[in-house]
């Protein structure tokens, strides 16, 4: 006689169990959906700058729903209504305790974030030496100009501009508006430039921060 089967039987798709899945997804295929998206938003647009802005927005949504995946993969201490999740700092896995520190969030970008996204830490984070409001990001082959070749006509177009907006997701989700912007670095030695993501926090933040001490 056959056993009755322990597997739980769940009625609605809601009440599953948030699995991780798989953790790769082919290069080849992120270079050709990629190319996709640049092409398309290239044929929508008059200038360099409104593409790299189309870009941006379209990282933004990724990134916001990327904070919203780690959040309940982690079991973190996250209940957020979705009409409110863009005002609603998030919360860490460390303790009770609601991330509100400028270096904690930049931690879990340049670490978490980064892994998810890349399976690595990014290369280095930074404090600008110039404004108390500039942190950066530098990665020296960042997938998404791993295998762009610029026309010349395009000047200084950088697919940065995706992962730019993709962090502006994480951390306006999470509580910490800012602007988020990419840039080529030139380095000693090396024909291509760097990547660095600046990250330029919204006065707000940096008020908090003097509160916090």
């Amino acid at each position: 006689m056959i056993g009755a089967s322990k597997i739980k039987q769940y009625s609605n798709v809601l009440e599953k169990p948030l699995s991780k899945g798989k953790q790769e997804v082919s290069l080849s295929a992120f270079a050709f959906l990629f190319s996709e998206l640049v092409q398309y938003n290239q044929t929508q647009v008059d200038n360099i700058a409104e593409l790299e802005r189309r870009l941006e927005d379209a990282g933004y949504a990724v990134g916001a729903r990327c904070l919203e995946l780690l959040c309940h993969r982690e079991k973190v201490y996250h209940i957020i209504v979705k009409l409110c999740v863009m005002f609603m700092p998030f919360w860490l896995s460390q303790g009770n305790r609601r991330e509100t520190r400028l270096l904690g969030i930049l931690s879990f970008v340049h670490s978490t974030v980064w892994k998810v996204l890349f399976g690595k830490v990014a290369d280095s984070l930074e404090k600008g030496t110039e404004h108390e409001d500039e942190y950066m990001i530098s990665e020296k082959e960042l997938l998404v100009n791993r295998f762009i070749s610029i026309p010349k006509d395009m000047g200084t177009f950088n697919c940065g501009a995706f992962v730019a907006g993709i962090v502006r997701g994480v951390l306006d989700s999470a509580g910490f508006p800012a602007v988020v912007t990419a840039h080529f670095v030139p380095m000693e030695g090396q024909q291509r430039p760097r990547t660095t993501i600046l990250i330029k926090f919204a006065e707000e933040v940096l008020r908090r921060e003097a509160r916090l001490g």
